[in-house]
C-alpha cells in the first residue's frame, strides 16, 4: 500500500508537471496581434491561433468579425474617451459572432447593427465584459447554446429585443450590467443554472425575465438566481418587432418568471414599475400553451424573499 501511494504521489507531480510545461509553452507561443484605424479586425482573428491576444486601437471599424477558433481574445483599447468602435452603420447584420470556446471579447463599443451585437453558437467558457452597445438590433448580448460564460459589466441600450439574452445555455453569470431602454433588459430563456446578480436594469418594458419559451429544441428553464438587482421604472412603452414573444410583454413589469422552475428572487430593489413588480406566470402569459406539448407551461417551486418593493 505505501509504494502504491508513493507511486500515486510521484504519478501526479509528473501529470502536474507536464501540464505546467504545456502552459508555459503554450504561453509562450501566444502572440499579441495590433488592429489600428483602416485596418480590418477579421485580418488579425484570420492570422491568430489559439492563445492569441487581439488588440484593437481607437477608431472607426464597419465588418462583421467571426471567431470559429478557441482561445482568442478581442480587447479594445480606449484611450481617454476614444474606443474602437464597431458600426454596423444600419447595413451590417452582426458586430461579433463566436463559435470558439474560450472566447473573451472586452471594451469595445458596438452601434448601429441590425442583428446582434455579439453572439455566440454552442462556445463553452467565453467572457463578455466591459462592452458598451447601443442601438444594435434584435439582440445586444447573445449567447446560444454555451457553457460556463461569464457576462459582466456591460452597458446595453436600445435594444428592440433583449440586451442580454442568455439561450439554451448552462450555468451563466450576469453580473454587475448596465441595461436601460430596451424591450427586454436581462432574459434567460430556456436555461439552466443562470445567476443574474448586482445588475442595474432601468426603463425598460420588462426588466429581468425567466421565460420557457416552447418550440425550441431545449424545453426546461431552471435553477435560475435573480439576486441583488436594482430593477427600477421599466415603463417604457413596448418597441418589439411585431409578432415577437417580447413585444407581447407589458410596459411596466419588473421581473417575469414565465413557466421557469426552481427560480430564487431575493434581495433586489424593485421599485416604480406600473404594471407590477414581480409577475409569476404560466406560458399562456404571452404565447400559446398548446404549441408546444413537451414543454411544462407551468412554474414550479419558485421563492421570493428579502426583496425591498416600492411603488
Amino acid at each position: 500500500m505505501t509504494k502504491f501511494c508513493a507511486t500515486s504521489i510521484y504519478g501526479a507531480q509528473l501529470v502536474t508537471g507536464l501540464l505546467l510545461a504545456l502552459l508555459a509553452i503554450t504561453s509562450a507561443n501566444a502572440a499579441i496581434i495590433e488592429v489600428r484605424e483602416g485596418e480590418r479586425i477579421q485580418d488579425a482573428v484570420n492570422q491568430a491561433v489559439p492563445g492569441d491576444e487581439i488588440r484593437v486601437y481607437p477608431g472607426l471599424y464597419s465588418e462583421t468579425v467571426y471567431v470559429d477558433k478557441d482561445d482568442i481574445t478581442l480587447r479594445g483599447i480606449v484611450e481617454g474617451d476614444n474606443w474602437p468602435h464597431l458600426d454596423g452603420e444600419k447595413q451590417l447584420n452582426d458586430a461579433i459572432l463566436y463559435s470558439g470556446n474560450g472566447f473573451s471579447v472586452e471594451w469595445f463599443k458596438i452601434t448601429h447593427y441590425k442583428g446582434n451585437a455579439i453572439m455566440g453558437q454552442a462556445g463553452n467558457n467565453f467572457s463578455i465584459r466591459n462592452n458598451w452597445v447601443i442601438d444594435s438590433g434584435v439582440y445586444g448580448i447573445f449567447p446560444e447554446f454555451g457553457e460556463n460564460g461569464l457576462i459582466e459589466n456591460n452597458i446595453l441600450s436600445g435594444i428592440e429585443d433583449a440586451a442580454i439574452y442568455v439561450g439554451m445555455s448552462d450555468y451563466i453569470d450576469v453580473r454587475n450590467n448596465q441595461v436601460f431602454d430596451n424591450v427586454a433588459g436581462i432574459e434567460i430563456e430556456n436555461s439552466r443554472h443562470a445567476l443574474v446578480e448586482g445588475n442595474l436594469v432601468k426603463n425598460n418594458t420588462g426588466g429581468i425575465l425567466v421565460f420557457i419559451t416552447p418550440g425550441l429544441p431545449i424545453k426546461s428553464s431552471y435553477d435560475a438566481i435573480i439576486r441583488r438587482n436594482f430593477v427600477l421604472d421599466n415603463n417604457t412603452p413596448n418597441f418589439g418587432i411585431p409578432g415577437s414573444l417580447v413585444s407581447q410583454i407589458p410596459s411596466g413589469s419588473g421581473i417575469i418568471v414565465m413557466s421557469g422552475d426552481d427560480v430564487i428572487i431575493e434581495d433586489n430593489v424593485i421599485t416604480g414599475n406600473n404594471n407590477a413588480g414581480i409577475i409569476i406566470t404560466s406560458q399562456d402569459f404571452v404565447t400559446e400553451i398548446a404549441t408546444d406539448t413537451g414543454s411544462d407551461p407551468n412554474p414550479d417551486r419558485v421563492q421570493i424573499r428579502d426583496n425591498i418593493m416600492l411603488n
